[in-house]
């Protein structure tokens, strides 16, 4: 064969077979895209599910040690709030727990209390009694009063219609969410007075030690002064008992009692910038195998400041 007919031209099934493996190497690339997108994502998939491993991992550390600080000490007092930080793994982790004493039961506070703390947060007085009544009707319907004036009610824009006992609901709450099932309460109330309120509390009383500046004003015949006198004295190693005479006739609203229930904030930072915020209400036991009992848990919150501030980062 000559060299003239080895090197010519390429007839037509070369032509085909060429487009056939360019097709063929294009479907290749294809697949090899698709594949490395897979692999990028699962990839992605599963650091996102480590890194929530890894929350779930330092939340439990952060617990256990906030409920040694609070069970270590066999002399009472035991502490009522406290703030550390610790380092593990890639991981810095700053942590803050108060008691929840600090906060006003939904299931034990009186009226009083109640609508001192909805006409603190903006309601006017007539609007936050009636609030407090309705959630008083909520929680137990045959503790309605009854002679509640229906003109009061239009005045704070409420409708006597749509009166709270006749709600279906004879229990207690059991989450402070529920308070937005409340008939007649604003969403607007409901959402101010959530960081003041709890179930896990168990008292009629308000800790004055670790309660917020709001909840101090929320006790019946509490004034500014008298707020502002028992802020500044609790920073000081004062007895508690000089807290609770400041109030006059009204400290049987306040307690300084704490109870065995602590709200724990954690903030945890991970090297690579990432941040994971858990707030947690644990019950604490001063004996036996197991030292506390979560009884909330809830991620992706701003976790837990008071007024002494949490520890930064």
């Amino acid at each position: 064969m000559s060299t003239a007919a080895t090197n010519g031209p390429l007839n037509r099934h070369d032509g085909f077979i060429i487009v056939a493996v360019l097709w063929m190497l294009a479907g290749l690339a294809t697949l090899v895209s698709i594949y490395a997108i897979y692999v990028v994502e699962t990839a992605s998939a599963f650091t996102v599910h480590e890194e929530r491993l890894q929350t779930q991992a330092l939340t439990s550390a952060a617990i256990e040690l906030a409920a040694y600080q609070l069970t270590a000490t066999t002399k009472p007092p035991r502490p009522t709030h406290g703030v550390f930080k610790f380092t593990l793994g890639k991981a810095r982790i700053a942590v803050a727990f108060q008691s929840e004493a600090a906060r006003i039961d939904l299931n034990a506070a009186p009226k009083e209390l109640l609508a001192g703390l909805f006409h603190t947060i903006g309601a006017t007085l007539d609007a936050a009694a009636i609030y407090a009544d309705r959630i008083i009707s909520w929680r137990n319907p045959a503790a309605k009063d009854q002679t509640k004036d229906d003109q009061a009610k239009a005045q704070a824009g409420l409708s006597a219609s749509t009166d709270a006992a006749s709600a279906p609901h004879a229990f207690r709450f059991f989450h402070v969410d529920e308070l937005a099932l409340v008939p007649g309460l604003p969403m607007a109330m409901v959402e101010r007075a959530l960081p003041f309120v709890t179930v896990y509390n168990g008292r009629a009383q308000v800790n004055v030690f670790e309660a917020a500046p709001e909840v101090l004003s929320s006790l019946p015949g509490m004034t500014k002064n008298q707020r502002d006198a028992i802020l500044a004295l609790r920073q000081t190693a004062v007895d508690g008992k000089v807290l609770l005479r400041l109030l006059g006739p009204d400290q049987g609203y306040a307690t300084t009692e704490t109870g065995n229930v602590v709200r724990i904030g954690i903030r945890i930072t991970y090297d690579d910038g990432h941040r994971s915020s858990v707030e947690v209400v644990a019950l604490t036991f001063d004996d036996g195998s197991e030292p506390y009992a979560v009884l909330s848990w809830n991620e992706d919150l701003e976790p837990l400041t008071d007024d002494r501030g949490m520890a930064s980062q």
